[in-house]
């Protein structure tokens, strides 16, 4: 008898991914609730969360696993779920400890030292200024957010002003869901009053970032692999994210004992995750920057052609009571990346690539899948999902044999990809003009 996996957020792309693995004909994959369902607009969360249980109290059949790769609200949904249904899954508790910012600095001070200078901050106080403890350049951020939204880099009390400033502005769609999570648990003293649209900040680190994906089997941790993020070279937004790391090894050491120690202390068990730290090798220093509870989807086809499994194998395996084996460097390819093409100023886009171009391009790539995010007759800043200093324009996995294939393969497909976009000028709005997707 086939076994019904319920997945929140499914979509074609990690459908594909999930259909791969291994004995995947005894599986039956069901979509609980669309991305856009949970993150698009302002979020409620107990209406998500009523509309995820209607569903599932509608199927007639078993329900033999609740999961999850996305950020807020998935990664609250699958253990409320899992719980009610009687699955297995990970705490609550421990996601929130992981998910909520201010927390688990909280939590990470308690057991490790390898963290930036922390502190609350308010979004609300024209004439706020850093915590007495702390020095510049600092990144102000919400507490709680998702693909880098709300955060600022600032290097001096002016610039931190001006990132409050434009905070104020916005209208970010998940604190008041937060709250309604936080409202599920006995908090501590310590973040008891702090509200899901509180905002923090954090004195800047440098180095190499890196992600490290790994899962928990009960109190025993292990790790996947680790990612470079790789910058542009001239704004904080990321180029690509390539597998496998570049950091000498003894780095590779000190982040896995890192996790461990950290990951025991929040007590995060049976569950997959990715933690981002800043590697800096003039100085031999880590720092850890942030802590997910679920593995990154984005990483799934990287992982998938230089190891030979998904990440997803690892979530499956949790959420079925198996203890995962996650293969290591069986796959076709030696290296693979995810690209995110960029603009960096806002436009409104009146031609995306075709799907005809695409499959142009993925098919004279065997190891190429693009995913277009820009939409047409629609202005950039419109999308959900952006971070504060870009506008994605495409996603574009590669995989090969070197990094200098890697980055002729990339840069032909920009070549071929064109987008027509008409530049956002106040004055006045600029021509129409068609350019290439490296511009």
């Amino acid at each position: 008898m086939p076994q019904h996996i319920f997945v929140l957020g499914l979509e074609p792309r990690n459908l594909a991914e999930l259909e791969a693995l291994p004995n995947a004909e005894q599986y039956i994959f069901h979509s609980l609730l669309t991305i856009e369902e949970m993150q698009e607009g302002r979020v409620s969360f107990p209406k998500i969360l009523q509309k995820a249980q209607d569903r599932l109290d509608q199927f007639e059949g078993p329900i033999d696993a609740i999961v999850g790769y996305w950020d807020f609200p998935v990664n609250m949904l699958v253990p409320i779920l899992s719980q009610q249904y009687g699955l297995r899954s990970k705490e609550l508790e421990a996601v929130v400890k992981c998910e909520h910012k201010y927390w688990s600095r909280l939590e990470q001070q308690n057991v490790i030292d390898v963290h930036p200078a922390f502190g609350l901050i308010d979004v609300d106080d024209p004439m706020a200024t850093l915590p007495s403890h702390m020095i510049y350049p600092v990144w102000v951020k919400p507490i709680q957010s998702f693909s880098s939204q709300g955060a600022h880099y600032a290097s001096d009390e002016g610039a931190l002003r001006a990132a409050l400033e434009t905070e104020r502005q916005q209208t970010h769609s998940t604190g008041d869901a937060f709250d309604e999570v936080l409202k599920l648990l006995d908090l501590p003293d310590e973040v008891a009053d702090i509200s899901g649209h509180a905002y923090m900040v954090e004195e800047a680190v440098f180095g190499q970032q890196c992600t490290l994906e790994g899962y928990s089997w009960g109190e025993k941790v292990e790790i996947i692999g680790v990612v470079d993020s790789i910058l542009y070279d001239d704004a904080p937004s990321f180029l690509r994210y390539q597998y496998p790391s570049q950091l000498p090894e003894h780095a590779l050491a000190k982040m896995a004992e890192t996790t461990r120690r950290v990951l025991g202390a929040i007590g995060l068990r049976n569950s997959t995750f990715n933690i981002e730290y800043f590697w800096d090798e003039a100085t031999q220093h880590l720092a850890l920057l942030e802590i997910n509870s679920r593995h990154s989807q984005s990483h799934a086809e990287i992982f998938r052609w230089v190891d030979g499994m998904p990440n997803h194998l690892a979530m499956m395996d949790l959420a079925l009571g198996r203890r995962p084996h996650m293969p290591e460097a069986q796959g076709e390819y030696r290296i693979a990346a995810k690209w995110m093409l960029r603009r960096f100023s806002d436009g409104f886009v009146h031609r995306v690539p075709s799907a005809a171009e695409i499959a142009e391009l993925e098919q004279r790539f065997p190891a190429v899948h693009i995913k277009i995010v820009a939409k047409e007759h629609m202005w950039l800043s419109d999308l959900e999902g952006q971070d504060s200093y870009s506008f994605m324009l495409a996603e574009v996995y590669v995989a090969g044999q070197s990094e200098r294939e890697l980055r002729s393969i990339y840069d032909y497909c920009c070549n071929e990809l064109v987008f027509t976009i008409e530049d956002d000028i106040k004055e006045q709005r600029g021509d129409v003009s068609e350019r290439n997707a490296t511009d």
